[in-house]
C-alpha cells in the first residue's frame, strides 16, 4: 500500500506485517504486535530473522538525512521504535530508541547476512531524535536529546549487495518479547544533503 507524508519528497510503501499506520497533522503513528522483531542472530547456524515487524519504507534519490523525533509506548524489554535502511534480505540496518532491556537506550543492528547488537546512549523518558543519513554507499545514524545537538552514532555501508544510491529507508516498529507497543515519529524532515562533518554536533 502507498503512504504518502507531506514531509517526504518520496512515496511510502508498507511491509511486514500490519502496522496500521496512520498520520495525521504531522504525526505518524505505527504498532507493532505481539513478538515482532527483525534479527538474524549470529548466535548458532540460523539465518533466518526470528520474527519479522511493520516497516513503512521509500526510495529518495541521491545524498540525504531523514530526521524524526521518536516516541515509543515501552511495556516489555526491547520494544522499540526504530529508523531503517534497507538494500537487501540480509543487508539492512536499524538506528533505535529501544527498552534495553529496562533502560530507553539509542541502540543500533547492521545486518550484513547475520545481524550485530551495539548500544550506544541511554534516554531519560521515551522520546529521542534519530536521524540517518546517506551519500553514495555510506550510510550514517546520529541521535539527539533536544534535536539540536547531534550524538554520532554509527557510519557504515550494507555491503555487496549495496549500490550506490540504492537503498530503502523510512521506519519501523518491533516487540520482541512483549505484547506489542505503539510508536510516534513527529518533527519529521528531509534534507538533501549529507552532514558537514559526523562528529560535531551539527
Amino acid at each position: 500500500m502507498d503512504f504518502e507524508i507531506p514531509e517526504l519528497p518520496f512515496p511510502l510503501r508498507t511491509y511486514g506485517p500490519d502496522g496500521n499506520w496512520s498520520y495525521e497533522d504531522g504525526v505518524l503513528t505505527g504498532w507493532a504486535g505481539a513478538r515482532q522483531d527483525r534479527f538474524v542472530t549470529p548466535v548458532g547456524e540460523s539465518v533466518e530473522p526470528v520474527s519479522d515487524a511493520p516497516r513503512l519504507l521509500g526510495a529518495p534519490e541521491g545524498d540525504f538525512q531523514l530526521i524524526a523525533r521518536v516516541t515509543v509506548g515501552f511495556r516489555a524489554a526491547f520494544d522499540a521504535g526504530v529508523l531503517y535502511a534497507h538494500v537487501g534480505d540480509r543487508a539492512w540496518a536499524k538506528l533505535c530508541l529501544e527498552n534495553s532491556p529496562d533502560v530507553p537506550t539509542v541502540c543500533t543492528v547492521v545486518t550484513r547476512g547475520h545481524s550485530d547488537d551495539a548500544n550506544s546512549f541511554t534516554v531519560e523518558g521515551r522520546t529521542v531524535w534519530l536521524r540517518v543519513s546517506r551519500t553514495g554507499r555510506a550510510l550514517a545514524f546520529h541521535a539527539s536529546r533536544d534535536g539540536e545537538r547531534w550524538t554520532f552514532v554509527r557510519l557504515f555501508t550494507l555491503g555487496d549487495e549495496q549500490e550506490t544510491g540504492a537503498a530503502l529507508v523510512g521506519f519501523m516498529t518491533q516487540s520482541p518479547l512483549g505484547e506489542g507497543c505503539v510508536v510516534t515519529y513527529d518533527h519529521l524532515e528531509f534534507r538533501s544533503s549529507w552532514p558537514g562533518d559526523l562528529r560535531d554536533g551539527s
